[in-house]
């Protein structure tokens, strides 16, 4: 037959698995699913492009690729450094913040505590000048007192050499305190103004001085240069003053210790009968404890503790120590001044 001589090829009949493995195939090289690390590998394609072509595509998608990473990279340095920088510098703050608000509760709390106990110790003097202190003497207290006032002549009574110089030096302590407490004694916290009790004190002593240290809330007020060269800080401050003060004091207790035995035991007497002696001893006592803690006060703030801590040890010795330390201080006018602008801003 002719057909004898003709070559036929027939395909085999595929088994159900081949016929499926045959169609998978046909799909994926359709449409070729994305691989994933459980399924096989895809029949290689052949790409379309030269390979020229394909090298530059290639390149140019690499540097696309490492530049976008560059970027993304660059942009998450720079926001782990703002959120590192803020989440280190929040506590921080907070933290120094908390650290300021406690230290000042402590200090307010150390104030409270002082005036308190200021006012404590008042309430206990008020109260032995009126009721436990001795007043045996009172027409004798009168007679003393105006006869030192010299409201009284010549009448032939020969007044105590103590009494005397107690008297006198009573007057000085005042101007002292004035020395000390304007105006590194103002209260910039608190709007009690210090000259009424200085000026009372001329009068009552530490007796009225004490209320002012419990009303008394540091650090002081600036002081503008314009105010050195007005009253009263310019007597104040005057060396000149400072020097009679000093020499006054010295002057009237050494008028004091050359007094004889016979002097000083009748002022002993006077003190234990005599309500207005006794209490000025005590009034003498209070202005000599307090004055040293004034000289530290008015040394802090004249930024001069260095140079002359020394005199803190001398502020000890009754009326002249205080009195030294304010012939020595510097003056105002040579310490860095604010302007009267500066002063109203604060």
């Amino acid at each position: 037959m002719g057909g004898e001589g003709t070559a036929s090829f027939q395909i085999p009949p595929l088994s159900s698995l081949q016929s499926i493995m045959l169609l998978l195939l046909l799909v994926s090289h359709k449409s070729p699913p994305p691989v994933s690390c459980c399924s096989l590998p895809s029949p290689p394609r052949t790409p379309s492009l030269n390979p020229k072509s394909l090298k530059l595509r290639n390149k140019s998608l690499s540097s696309g690729t490492l530049a976008l990473r560059t970027h993304s990279k660059r942009l998450h340095l720079q926001l782990c450094r703002d959120s590192s920088d803020r989440d280190g510098e929040g506590p921080i703050i907070e933290e120094a913040k908390a650290s300021s608000l406690e230290k000042e509760k402590e200090k307010e709390k150390g104030d409270w505590t002082t005036s308190v106990l200021l006012f404590a110790l008042w309430a206990a003097l008020m109260f032995y000048v009126f009721r436990l202190a001795p007043d045996q003497t009172p027409i004798r207290d009168m007679y003393f007192l105006q006869k030192l006032l010299n409201l009284k002549g010549d009448d032939g009574f020969r007044m105590n050499e103590v009494l005397v110089a107690l008297w006198y030096i009573m007057g000085l302590w005042p101007l002292v305190y004035s020395m000390l407490l304007l105006p590194s004694g103002r209260s910039s916290r608190s709007k009690v103004p210090v000259w009424p009790f200085l000026i009372l004190s001329f009068f009552g002593g530490a007796y009225v001085l004490i209320p002012y240290f419990v009303l008394w809330k540091p650090p002081p007020p600036a002081v503008g240069e314009d105010e050195i060269s007005k009253w009263p800080l310019n007597f104040l401050e005057s060396k000149i003053t400072a020097a009679v003060s000093l020499a006054a004091g010295l002057g009237l207790i050494i008028y004091a210790v050359r007094a004889t035995g016979d002097d000083w035991s009748e002022f002993y007497q006077y003190f234990r009968e005599s309500k207005f002696i006794h209490l000025t001893c005590i009034d003498f006592s209070l202005l000599s404890a307090f004055a040293p803690f004034w000289v530290y006060n008015d040394m802090t703030a004249r930024k001069w503790f260095d140079k002359g801590s020394w005199l803190l040890f001398a502020a000890l010795v009754p009326y002249l120590g205080p009195s030294l330390y304010v012939l020595l201080r510097p003056s105002l006018s040579a310490l860095p001044m604010v302007t009267s602008a500066e002063v109203e801003n604060e």
